[in-house]
């Protein structure tokens, strides 16, 4: 399976911070955003990602993350010249995707939970359809909504409705089989002259192949596209973190605990940030699996 990150965009709502740097190149707390959709992608057993940038961003990225070697992945890059909608990323991409399958992120979305990496993995599984998530939402006028019925069956996506028939909107997460390439490239721009993500997720429900997975109470979708959303997701990576002492969404972490990298290779990357909290917590991983005989246990989510 390969995978897209779709951090283009205007940025326009986080004006004046964006003016010059990609919002998914600014902090949520301690790391970069785009660390945190990367390490979801990973954590769902991804290793082969096309980051999708503005033009004048790309080489920011490529200075920043390189070709992902550091990590065991594989980083490739490309550009959106326009915000012309979430879905242009399989046509921006589908020479990358080739004949595979592909999950698609959003770069300024932030997934935690227990369970998150079974649920990832277990979309990450299906040969065929689609995998979306559904979340809980008090606003759902702003999202992309699904509607259940009794059953708990999906049968009805609207994008933005001005009377939403659910509280459900859909994540910015999607796992595609490698129709998606085919259905994206039909596509007709909608009034907002966008390629619609949920006009594709409409042509998979249309042919029962579309799979809505509920996040439930104990998941947290964070969209980090405002001045207080952004705030409100560094204060909730912050609480976690100081509370557990683990850090979140660390993709070094999520690779050495996957077995991509190795100790070394994880103390490594650690040196050079050893001045600061993340550098030592990276290091304090390989010196604790050490003092307990080198049985590290997989990524925490």
């Amino acid at each position: 399976m390969k995978g897209i990150v779709l951090a283009g965009g205007d940025g326009n709502r986080l004006h004046p911070l964006t003016l010059r740097i990609s919002k998914q190149l600014m902090p949520v707390y301690d790391k970069p955003m785009i660390y945190y959709p990367l390490s979801v992608l990973m954590l769902a057993g991804v290793r082969d990602i096309l980051i999708i940038t503005k033009p004048q961003d790309r080489q920011l990225f490529e200075d920043h993350l390189g070709d992902g070697a550091a990590w065991g992945i594989r980083l490739t890059y490309a550009v959106q010249p326009e915000p012309r909608g979430i879905a242009e990323a399989f046509v921006i991409g589908r020479d990358f995707v080739g004949d595979d399958r592909v999950a698609l992120i959003l770069g300024d979305n932030i997934f935690y939970g227990h369970g998150l990496e079974h649920l990832l993995a277990r979309a990450a599984a299906r040969d065929t359809g689609a995998t979306v998530f559904g979340y809980f939402v008090r606003d759902p006028e702003r999202y992309g909504v699904v509607t259940f019925d009794a059953g708990g069956r999906a049968v009805d996506l609207a994008e933005k409705p001005a009377e939403p028939r659910s509280h459900y909107a859909v994540t910015g997460l999607y796992f595609y089989d490698n129709r998606v390439l085919d259905i994206a490239a039909a596509l007709v721009p909608s009034a907002r002259r966008e390629l619609e993500i949920t006009d594709v997720n409409k042509a998979y429900l249309e042919a029962g192949a579309l799979t809505v997975e509920v996040m439930g109470r104990g998941f947290a979708w964070l969209d980090t596209g405002t001045y207080e959303s952004l705030v409100d997701a560094a204060q909730f990576i912050r609480t976690l973190e100081e509370r557990q002492g683990l850090r979140i969404c660390c993709p070094e972490e999520v690779a050495w605990r996957r077995g991509w990298i190795s100790d070394a290779d994880l103390a490594g990357l650690a040196r050079p940030m050893a001045g600061s909290g993340y550098g030592t917590y990276l290091m304090s991983l390989v010196d604790e699996d050490r003092r307990k005989g080198g049985q590290h246990a997989r990524s925490p989510e």
